[in-house]
């Protein structure tokens, strides 16, 4: 018993014990012979065997029905998560080689972006270099000049 109501089975337990009370109740308080009151109890014997047996069978088919009810009812919600597991894996399947490829064409472009700024800062690098070379020509022809410059009288150095 649940301590909230009462089970099926001790209702069930109940209610036969009332049936076998309440006729044998009414058989032993009816005006017959004793040979026809045993007949009649053994007749209502067999009639309450029959109906428990009756309602054991019900009984038990109705748990059956139940049970194969709850275990069609799992199966299907089982076959129904692992469904759902099988396209979502598929789908974060997709979407990591969309990622990878992404990834991918992102490491070529990027690739392709540093060989363009490398050439860049190399062409850079060389027009640098030949501003120096050209600014270091134009110094050592100052130097020269000044040389010459030196070795000429002061008169000369205003006519130049």
């Amino acid at each position: 018993m649940s301590g909230k109501g009462i089970d099926t089975k001790d209702l069930f337990i109940g209610g036969v014990i009332g049936v076998i009370v309440g006729a044998s109740t009414a058989f032993l308080l009816a005006p017959k012979s004793g040979k026809e009151l045993r007949q009649d109890i053994n007749d209502q014997a067999r009639a309450a065997k029959d109906k428990t047996s009756d309602w054991t069978n019900q009984a038990v088919e109705k748990g059956s029905s139940m049970a194969s009810t709850a275990a069609r009812s799992v199966s299907d919600q089982s076959t129904h998560l692992i469904d759902k597991m099988r396209q979502l894996s598929s789908s974060v399947r997709k979407d990591v080689e969309q990622l990878t490829e992404s990834a991918d064409y992102l490491a070529d472009d990027l690739e392709g972006i540093s060989e363009d700024i490398a050439a860049s800062v190399k062409q850079e690098v060389e027009d640098l270099q030949r501003s120096v070379e050209q600014l270091v020509k134009e110094v050592e022809e100052k130097e020269r000049q000044k040389q010459k410059n030196e070795g000429i009288p002061e008169e000369e150095k205003e006519d130049i």
